[in-house]
């Protein structure tokens, strides 16, 4: 054991060293480069807040978490932005929720979002500690380029500075830049970021997905809409189309029978014991539309099955 440490303090003076002559390196499972959306599978499962229902969502230990356990191949993250522009980890625009203090995120300055803490719900699975909630600088610096990560701009006054700090970390093909405003999506697009929008059930009614083609690269979806708008998305030639916020098998079954690629869940451990039954059907395997009126018919190519699934 005397030696074994002594040997890894040699070793850990010998990175410094080498550091300080070559500069910071990539870890070693990065190869070449960081890990890009073009290693994604193709069905893709999404951490939502990092896994909502199993880790204290945003947190720097869930997202570390989400990421050990390998459970999904994306971590999601919301951002919100301090007095001063620094853009932190929050999904709500006040404290009040998810912290022990209240207010409202965007009156503070760095030196009050250091005494912040997180408020684990005594609803999760396993033993959880208070935290300081992270910069997205220190997720970037941290999980930047290891896995893929989905930041969604909940104030797009942040959005300028986020583009930066993604571009200096040459991570521009290993994050979406997530809105539900058209607008900001383009914005992310222009700003060279890879642009993911969201669409709730409502707006999709109303939706023509296919005008977002020139700058959407990735379309968020609500698990919950009709089979008519699902299938619209996925027939828009947008690259990837992913549901949120799934939460049960049945609901990831049923949006992957519709063609969409990805699932954003707050429960990827839960999803991962209950494999998917449908998992090889994609949007190749839906065949047409019957009614959108009445539902939709669903076939696999290999014509084993054909489902009637009606609108929701």
């Amino acid at each position: 054991m005397v030696t074994w440490i002594a040997l890894t303090g040699l070793a850990s003076a010998a990175s410094v060293v080498s550091l300080a002559l070559t500069g910071p390196a990539n870890p070693l499972e990065w190869g070449l480069g960081p890990l890009t959306v073009d290693s994604l599978p193709r069905i893709t499962y999404v951490a939502h807040r990092g896994g909502a229902r199993e880790v204290p969502e945003n947190s720097m230990s869930g997202l570390m978490a989400a990421y050990r356990r390998g459970t999904a191949q994306v971590l999601d993250l919301d951002t919100q932005v301090l007095r001063d522009g620094t853009p932190v980890v929050l999904h709500d625009p006040t404290l009040n929720r998810t912290t022990f203090l209240g207010g409202e995120v965007r009156g503070l300055g760095a030196r009050d979002w250091r005494g912040v803490r997180l408020r684990p719900r005594g609803s999760l699975p396993g033993s959880w500690r208070s935290e300081r909630p992270p910069t997205v600088a220190e997720v970037l610096d941290r999980l930047g380029g290891r896995i893929v990560l989905m930041l969604e701009a909940k104030d797009p006054r942040g959005l300028d500075r986020l583009a930066g700090m993604i571009r200096a970390r040459g991570l521009n093909r290993s994050v979406f830049v997530n809105s539900n405003d058209p607008e900001v999506a383009r914005r992310a697009h222009d700003l060279g970021l890879l642009s993911q929008l969201w669409r709730s059930a409502e707006q999709l009614r109303g939706d023509r997905p296919e005008r977002w083609r020139p700058y959407v690269d990735l379309l968020d979806v609500d698990h919950r809409a009709r089979d008519a708008d699902l299938l619209r998305a996925v027939r828009s030639g947008i690259p990837r189309v992913w549901a949120h916020t799934v939460l049960t098998p049945a609901e990831r079954d049923r949006v992957l029978a519709l063609g969409c690629d990805g699932i954003i869940t707050d429960a990827p451990g839960l999803l991962a014991r209950h494999p998917a039954r449908r998992a090889s059907a994609g949007r190749d395997a839906v065949e047409g539309v019957v009614d959108e009126g009445v539902g939709v018919l669903v076939r696999e190519r290999a014509g084993v099955l054909e489902p009637a699934l009606r609108q929701g």
